[in-house]
């Protein structure tokens, strides 16, 4: 097994992430892959994929070759996730504190 990994930096939302990728996790004939995703500035800063500000996350290669990559398929998830319910009520919640700040 192949355990080496690219680094990826990206920021979203002001957030500086560094995505980590194992695109051959489990070695031939198998495809599974790893994807290591960390809030690094600020640091574990939460997501709207994780509270911990840390996602560890298995997939089959070919799906996240087809997305565009491991960045792509990060930020892919990072918007919807970002569209959901819990998480605009999160971001509200941190800019009514900030008014108070």
């Amino acid at each position: 097994m192949d355990k080496r990994y690219e680094h990826h930096r990206l920021t979203w939302q002001d957030v500086e992430i560094e995505v980590r990728y194992c695109p051959a996790w489990t070695g031939e004939p198998y495809s599974v892959c790893h994807i290591e995703v960390e809030s690094i500035e600020p640091a574990r800063m939460p997501l709207p994929i994780t509270e911990t500000g840390y996602r560890s996350h298995f997939d089959n290669r070919e799906q996240i070759e087809a997305q565009g990559g491991a960045v792509e398929f990060v930020l892919a998830l990072l918007e919807t996730a970002a569209n959901c319910p819990q998480w605009k009520k999160r971001e509200a919640a941190a800019r009514q504190m900030s008014l108070f700040d």
